[in-house]
This record gives C-alpha cells, structure tokens and sequence, in this order.
C-alpha cells in the first residue's frame, strides 16, 4: 500500500497556483467575460444528465489547467483507483472505503480482502426488498393492528438522521401512499414527544439506526419509545413494532429485536455516506423499493463518470478544485450551497456533515500539521427565503461566499410558473454576485428615478454591489429519485477530492470523539 505522503503546499503547482492568483486577482469576472464572449459556452461540463456551469468562478483556461495539473501532482486519480479496489485508505482505522459498493450492480466486483462487498449489499438490499414490500402490502403488521402501518419513525442521528430526512424532504412526490414517516435525532426529547403525540401505536413501526447499537442518542430516545410503546400495548409489541439497521445483534437480543426485522451493514461505511445501505432503510418505506433503487442507479451512474473522466471534465473534480481554488488561494473560508427547489431545503444540512466531519482536520494522513486550510464551512439555505435572509451579506458583506446554485429545470410541484419565477430569481441573484452594480450604474438609476443630486450622492455609497464573488449554476432536468442519487455521489467525490489533495484521512471522525467521552464521564459522575 503506497501511503507517500503529499503535503500540498509542497507541490510545485500549488506554488504555481500561488504566482497565478496574484496575476488573476485584479482581474473581475465583468473584465473576464467582456474579453471572451464564449465564455458562457466555454467553462461548463456535464456528464449524466447533471450540468454545472462554473463561468462566474473567478478563473481562466490557464488557472483550470493549472488545477486539474493540482488533481494529478496531488495523486488523486491514483487514490481514487485505491479506494474503487478496496484498499484500507482510512488508515486510522484500517477500514476500506467502499460505498461505492452500496450502489453496485450485481455484476459488478468490489471486495474487501476476502470479503465479497457486492454479493453482501445485495443480500441485505434484497432482505430490504422482501420487509419493505411486506410492510407497503399489509402482510408486515404492528402488534393488534387489523390494517397496514401508517407512520415509520427513524430514530436515529448525524449521517442516521440527516440523509434519510434529506431524501424524504427532497423525494416527496414519491413518497409511498398511505404511510407517513418521521425522523428523530436530537437527544432531549422534543423530537420524541411531538411525534409519540400524533401516531397510534399499533400501526407505528420504529426504525432504530445505530452501526453499534451504542450511541447515546439514539439509544436513549429508542428507549424511551420502547417504554411508550410497551406501556400502550405490552412487551409483545417490541417485536411487532421495532425495526433495527444495526450489527450488534447481542444488543438487538436484549432490546428485543425480531430477527427477520434486523439489517446490517459493515465498517467499510462511513456513517455520512450510509444512506444507500440498510440505513436508508425508512427512506425506502417512504418513496418505494423501486424508487430506492433508482435513487442507487443514480450514484452508481455519477461513480462511473468519477472513475473514468480527465479531471477537467469530472464534475466531482471541478467542484472540489474550484473549491480549493477559493478556499486556498482566495481565503474563503465558507460556501453556501443554495437549492431553488424547496424539497431541496434540507440538502445544504446534509452536506454540511459530508464536508466539515469528512475535511475537518488539520493533520495529513501521516499525523503531521497540513500547512493549508481545510475544511470549507458549508452552510445555506433554499432559494427565495435564503433571498430575504442573508443574501444581504452575500452582496455586499465583508466577507466573499463562493456560492453553488442547485436546480431542476422542471419544478417538482403542479406550479411549474412559480418555478419558472424561482429560476429567474436564481439567474438574476448569480449575475448580481458576478458583476454587482457600479457607482456609475447606481448614480444613473436614480437619477432616472428623478431623485435630487444631494440624495443622490447620499444613497450611492450604500447601493454599490461589488460583484465579483464567485458561483456555481448546477442544474439537471428535474429532481427524482435517480437524479437525487447523481447529486448526493457527486458530492460525495467533491469531498473525496478535496481530502485526496489536502493529504487528509477524509473517512474518519475523531474529532466528534471528546466531548462524547466526556459527556459520559459526567453523566457516571452524576
């Protein structure tokens, strides 16, 4: 196993890099456009029906080149070949990285030293096929229940939570008739008690997620939900009523979890890219096995362009080098990532924990200081209300946000005009951060308006846009199961690259370790 370490400030194209952005920085993106008119045409890709069109990222042909030379003198492609074949490349816990494997198809080959990956993620998709077809046809029932089950609470947290709660939000107009299903993370109740108050027991399956059956809060709200549901119908009902995505089967045997109700999956699954395996198992009682399935068509499709395009037509390498590229060399320490689609809404949370817990570090992969900034904060917000919330800053702030802007062509309600005025605000909100409004423009606005010279001098100062800051446009022609599964392994490998050219572990989690552990010393201390 090579694990050479590439300090990336070390490499004699970063240093390029740096000698380029003193040159580039002058230059705004009004000057870059007035002097290439093809521009627009020129700085997009697309590759499985997702475009992303980066012509308002403060970069030349020359920068680009000098970029996907960064992906190749950083060893990324190499890396990526490694953890495709099932390397232990999260070397802090000699674990392989393969959720890659989650969306495989059936003839495709992913193991893990003996282990055959493939063969595995089918056996337990298939065992999800069987519960989850049962439960939709009414064969699967809760404890005294003549009918179906009505309500599914996932209880779980972090990459247990946050994708499920994602991908119901965002797959809504696919969601399976009849059932309603609930998520439930947070660890003091609140969550908990609102939704015991509106379900009925009997026809309420509880999804407990937990790799080790361990963590505190889930465990302590499906506690809790096992004593409300025990004490409405009887200990029978837990093993009517309970479902677990979870490979501690001695915790499973004392909570008392039927063992056709039980689905695993394995240490080569990061938590934060779980959602495609058993985990996504309430996400699947939600939208459909059928939907599912495609959600997983989806990122396998996004994994094999990742695997085979040059890197300056790989969407996940574009995005992760222009990331750099303004987080680095331009000192932004923050992108927003802004969905006009508001079944989007709960996706910036969603890849706020793929980021921060994935490239939040600041050792390299051999335990030394990286000596460059990491870990990009994501934040954001959907469309319109983002608009009359914090765009303010985004304009005219202090500070420059790199933005990514994500929507579908096609809206994903009856009200394709209101969309159609969604994608308006979108386009006109990403040429208001490019080329701003000058003193000038502002200054003959309102003179047009017939204000007075002295108003207007006054008013000037405070209508300038800057422009110049840095955006995305990622759209795709509308938002399905399929396509939600491109998006997610997109940015997936967004952060697989940026970790491959930081030099970090981007697999492992130590730093969420602490107060964990020291939460638990008080609780025993009392």
């Amino acid at each position: 196993m090579n694990d050479e370490s590439r300090p990336a400030a070390r490499l004699p194209v970063w240093q390029a890099l740096k000698t380029h952005k003193r040159k580039i920085a002058p230059v705004n993106l009004r000057t870059l456009f007035a002097s290439d008119p093809g521009r627009a045409d020129a700085f997009v890709a697309e590759a499985a029906g997702i475009r992303l069109d980066y012509s308002r990222q403060r970069v030349t042909a020359q920068t680009m080149r000098l970029l996907t030379r960064l992906a190749v003198e950083a060893g990324v492609e190499d890396l990526r070949s490694r953890m495709f074949a099932g390397e232990h490349i999260n070397n802090t816990e000699d674990r392989a990285v393969l959720h890659v494997a989650l969306r495989a198809g059936r003839r495709d080959r992913y193991r893990d030293g003996k282990q055959n990956c493939t063969a595995d993620v089918h056996a337990v998709l298939d065992a999800m096929s069987r519960f989850v077809d049962a439960v939709h046809a009414g064969k699967i029932r809760g404890h005294g229940s003549r009918g179906p089950f009505t309500d599914v609470v996932n209880i779980g947290i972090g990459g247990s939570d946050l994708g499920i709660e994602m991908g119901l939000k965002a797959l809504h107009h696919h969601r399976q008739a009849g059932i309603r299903v609930h998520t439930i993370s947070n660890i003091d109740g609140t969550q908990l008690a609102d939704v015991l108050d509106e379900v009925d027991p009997r026809t309420t399956l509880f999804v407990i997620c937990s790799k080790t059956f361990t963590t505190q809060e889930t465990l302590s709200n499906a506690h809790a939900a096992r004593q409300w549901l025990a004490d409405q119908l009887g200990e029978a009902a837990v093993g009517r009523n309970f479902a677990a995505v979870s490979t501690n089967h001695a915790a499973m045997d004392a909570f008392g979890i039927h063992p056709d109700y039980r689905f695993g999956f394995w240490d080569w699954v990061g938590g934060r890219y779980s959602i495609w395996s058993a985990v996504g198992l309430s996400l699947a009682l939600g939208i459909g096995m059928n939907n599912f399935r495609a959600f997983l068509k989806g990122g396998r499709a996004m994994d094999r362009h990742f695997l085979s395009a040059p890197p300056d037509s790989n969407l996940p390498m574009l995005l992760a080098l222009l990331a750099i590229w303004n987080n680095d060399f331009f000192g932004a320490e923050t992108q927003a990532v802004l969905p006009y689609d508001a079944r989007l809404g709960r996706f910036p949370a969603f890849l706020q924990q793929m980021h921060m817990e994935s490239n939040g570090k600041r050792v390299r992969r051999d335990g030394k200081a990286v000596g460059v900034p990491t870990g990009t904060i994501i934040w954001g917000e959907a469309g319109n209300n983002a608009q009359h919330s914090f765009y303010q800053l985004l304009h005219q702030g202090t500070r420059v946000v790199p933005a990514d802007f994500i929507a579908p062509d096609q809206g994903s309600s009856r009200f394709q005009d209101q969309h159609r005025l969604g994608l308006i605000n979108m386009e006109a909100q990403a040429r208001a951060l490019a080329f701003g409004q000058t003193a000038e423009e502002v200054r003959a606005d309102l003179a047009a308006r017939g204000l007075a010279n002295p108003r207007i001098r006054a008013l000037t100062p405070h209508k300038i846009h800057p422009g110049n800051r840095p955006s995305s446009l990622i759209r795709f022609r509308r938002l399905d199961p399929e396509t939600l599964g491109k998006l997610v392994a997109l940015y997936e490998h967004k952060v697989f690259v940026e970790g491959a050219v930081w030099d970090l572990n981007s697999f492992d989690q130590w730093g969420v370790e602490l107060g964990k552990k020291l939460a638990k010393e008080m609780e025993a201390g009392g």
